[in-house]
């Protein structure tokens, strides 16, 4: 089952049967999320606790809990902790699918709704899964690459961390180049940090003389990328591509900056989706099981202010 959704959308579908939600019907939602070390984190958090504060409003017995960790050992002890507290459901958007699959596990084993975000579990243990599209992003940029440059040239590849998500992306990038005359002459992971992108972007820039674009699937990656290739002075690489819809990607795009001519969407919003369907689940016994993927949408200079969201913290 694949649905389009957005967070308002669902907020908007919810919000009426939510309202009859008896005060005496007490149930306890937690959320788990990473910690706001990059952009897209940050995001991720702002929307949760925004999230959680409506639905608390929509259903008068409910109980949000918003927990952050900063990696994947904490995170897998702030489940257990979670747990002891009697939750109903889980929503947890896992630091790493692999490290992370079996402390999920024990917590669907106690009878709690499970709620995936983005990060696919590799043992899809789940009851829902929420995230965007991966394969789709990779499809739309591989796209967009090979008529920016015309079907032909030499790219490097920043990838993000050797997860599911990020296979999904290159993969399907891979594919979708496949019958051009795009090569990938270097690949590397920049763990989705801005200054591991900028390093591996500089070494980069020094074993090749000619870079015609970059490909790095995750805004935050594209800053330190497009930072080191202006320390360098390069003149060569045409443009960076990231991915996720950063307010500063996007406000470069409307202002037709060259290096930055597009972006496709992975929005952090949809936490706020995953939970918003997950109360749902609960309190209105919608059948929400299954999984719902946002739309890869390119955001070029047409419609960048369709996307563009000055007060957002990302």
């Amino acid at each position: 089952m694949r649905k389009l959704l957005t967070g308002l959308m669902a907020a908007g579908l919810f919000a009426v049967a939510g309202a009859a939600a008896s005060a005496a019907d007490t149930k306890t939602i937690a959320v788990s999320i990473p910690a706001a070390d990059h952009g897209w984190t940050g995001g991720v958090v702002y929307h949760a606790q925004q999230e959680a504060k409506a639905l608390e409003a929509r259903y008068p017995g409910l109980k949000v809990i918003v927990k952050t960790s900063p990696d994947g050992a904490a995170q897998a002890n702030a489940l257990e902790d979670l747990t002891t507290q009697g939750i109903n459901a889980l929503v947890v958007l896992p630091h790493n699918s692999d490290e992370l699959t079996d402390p999920i596990r024990q917590v669907k084993g106690k009878g709690v709704f499970i709620t995936v975000v983005d990060r696919a579990l590799r043992d899809p243990i789940q009851d829902l899964y929420v995230a965007g599209n991966n394969p789709g992003l990779g499809t739309v940029s591989a796209a967009f690459v090979k008529e920016k440059l015309g079907g032909k040239g030499d790219i490097v590849v920043i990838r993000g961390l050797p997860i599911v998500i990020d296979e999904q992306r290159v993969n399907a990038f891979n594919e979708g180049l496949k019958g051009s005359e795009v090569k990938v002459i270097d690949s590397q992971f920049g763990n989705w940090s801005r200054d591991d992108a900028f390093k591996v972007m500089q070494d980069f820039l020094t074993k090749h003389p000619k870079i015609d674009a970059v490909w790095c699937q995750d805004d935050d990656m594209a800053v330190g990328v497009t930072e080191a290739i202006k320390q360098a002075g390069r003149t060569d690489i045409k443009f960076v591509l990231g991915g996720a819809g950063m307010k500063d990607m996007v406000k470069k795009i409307m202002d037709g900056d060259a290096a930055t001519p597009a972006d496709v969407l992975y929005p952090p919003a949809m936490v706020a989706v995953a939970m918003d369907l997950t109360a749902a689940g609960l309190y209105d016994k919608l059948p929400v099981r299954g999984s719902y993927i946002l739309d890869a949408t390119l955001v070029t200079k047409d419609n960048a202010k369709d996307f563009y969201y000055p007060d957002s913290p990302f």
